[in-house]
């Protein structure tokens, strides 16, 4: 698809930069006209509120300090949210410092109501701010996310390798093209075998990168496993970033590397320190305990709906008001995993269903049997509130990988790679995958994927970013 030539800008680092800038300076600047505007009628005799300006370029130099001027792969607001309070708070800290050194002192035997109080000015100055930044932040991380999914802006991007990694690659940019990543060519000792498979151009080795960059006009350059040797590939990086192009790097053990991954020099040769989530450590029994207390906390709170939703089950269908289905959980051992009940008996006369081959089982199989109720939990997902019963019994979590059935658990352990590593963990109501879309009859590679990412970089943070999106999820199908 040709994007708009107005729409290549967004695709350029230095255009980033300069529009989150210029997003950020203005807010910065409505913030300090918004902390006047707030102050009451005073004299202003020691030009505090022209001091208090500074603000602008203080929160700027923050915000750069906490990397938040470079382009990403995935904009997310929850991202952003914590660094950019803080940097408003220590900017408003700054400002304050300013006005105390700066100002001068009151005559003697004034009056201090007929002056601005520096101190009045930053409170002011400061709940301004936090609201503006992060209001502005939102709305350029909606804009942009938008413009790659709706309208396939992204950077042209070229894939040095071949082999199921680099296909890998170039599937993921496709599939989710808010990464604003748009594959252009690859480049390899000789053309892969996948080339056509992938319907990407083979551009030539990498003594063709400048040629090939140049050609496509290619933005990003991402160095994939290889046949090509270390010492032409890091030849190929830096020939690219010479060229003015970014340059990513897969790691060869890239299933061991997380978020809190760091890299440490040894001489010159550089290290990456890998850090280590222990699923029997301390930080999961907190995360166990949490768990559980939010759940005996959320039933107590939802205990009107959850009792209203029993008796709708049990007044509109024949049947039990829960449906218990063995599930795989921590350790590879079953539990009975609880729903509302969704849907009314099989008749004889109904046949099963098998999904379909490289998805997982899921959403509405085979004959449709959902009662008036049920369809209505399935699209809010209420059903899954009992499984709240099952956190506070401990055989789930709040946040985890989404529990499977035995037997398609032996096959999927047969037939995907790492599936079986998601039981180190309790199962979950809600999990990574399911907030990327990956719910109902979906991908298992892609689940199993998404599952061990979370594992290897679990944080109560990050638990608490799933329960967010998955709330936004469940407003989002109920507009629907």
């Amino acid at each position: 698809m040709n994007n708009p030539h107005w729409m290549d800008r967004f695709r350029s680092d230095r255009w980033h930069i300069s529009i989150t800038l210029i997003l950020d300076v203005f807010a910065a600047a409505g913030s300090v006209a918004a902390s006047h505007a707030l102050l009451p009628s005073t004299e202003d005799h020691r030009n505090v509120l022209v001091y208090s300006w500074a603000f602008v370029p203080f929160v700027v130099v923050v915000l750069s300090t906490r990397s938040l001027y470079t382009r990403k792969l995935d904009f997310k607001f929850l991202d952003d949210f914590e660094p950019v309070e803080t940097a408003v708070a220590v900017a408003a800290l700054g400002t304050l410092t300013l006005l105390m050194v700066a100002v001068p002192a009151l005559p003697p035997g004034e009056i201090l109501q007929n002056y601005v109080r520096p101190s009045d000015l930053v409170v002011r100055l400061w709940v301004s701010a936090a609201i503006f930044l992060p209001t502005v932040r939102l709305v350029r991380s909606l804009v942009y996310r938008y413009l790659r999914k709706k309208h396939r802006v992204g950077a042209p991007a070229l894939i040095v390798g071949s082999g199921p990694i680099a296909s890998q690659l170039v599937a993921r940019m496709r599939q989710v093209p808010e990464y604003g990543l748009n594959p252009v060519g690859l480049l390899d000792a000789a053309k892969p075998p996948e080339a056509e498979m992938l319907d990407l151009p083979y551009l030539g080795t990498t003594d063709d990168l400048e040629s090939a960059a140049r050609a496509v006009r290619a933005e990003d350059l991402i160095v994939a496993p290889s046949s090509l040797s270390d010492e032409e590939l890091a030849r190929a990086a830096q020939a690219a970033q010479n060229l003015g192009i970014r340059v990513f790097v897969v790691p060869r053990m890239f299933d061991a590397v997380g978020v809190g991954t760091r890299v440490e020099h040894l001489g010159g040769i550089p290290l990456l320190a890998l850090t280590r989530v222990d699923p029997k450590g301390w930080q999961f029994a907190l995360k166990h305990g949490f768990d559980r207390t939010a759940a005996a906390i959320g039933l107590l709170l939802i205990s009107p709906l959850f009792l209203g939703l029993a008796f709708l089950v049990k007044v509109t269908s024949p049947g039990p008001v829960f449906y218990r289905q063995e599930r795989v959980g921590r350790d590879a051992k079953v539990f009975d995993c609880l729903k509302f009940r969704s849907m009314r008996p099989l008749l004889p006369s109904e046949e099963g269903f098998a999904p379909k081959a490289g998805d997982a089982p899921g959403g509405v199989e085979g004959v449709d049997r959902r009662t008036k109720i049920g369809k209505i939990m399935r699209k809010t997902s209420l059903d899954e509130l009992p499984q709240l019963l099952n956190v506070l019994k401990g055989d789930m979590s709040l946040v985890g990988p989404r529990p499977e059935r035995p037997a398609f658990v032996e096959l999927f352990e047969m037939q995907v790679r790492r599936y079986g590593d998601r039981h180190r963990v309790k199962a979950g109501i809600t999990g990574w995958a399911q907030v990327h879309g990956l719910r109902g009859q979906t991908s298992i590679a892609d689940r199993a994927e998404f599952d061990n990412y979370y594992i290897e970089n679990w944080s109560l943070r990050l638990d608490f970013k799933v329960l967010v999106l998955t709330v936004l999820a469940v407003l989002r199908s109920v507009e629907d």
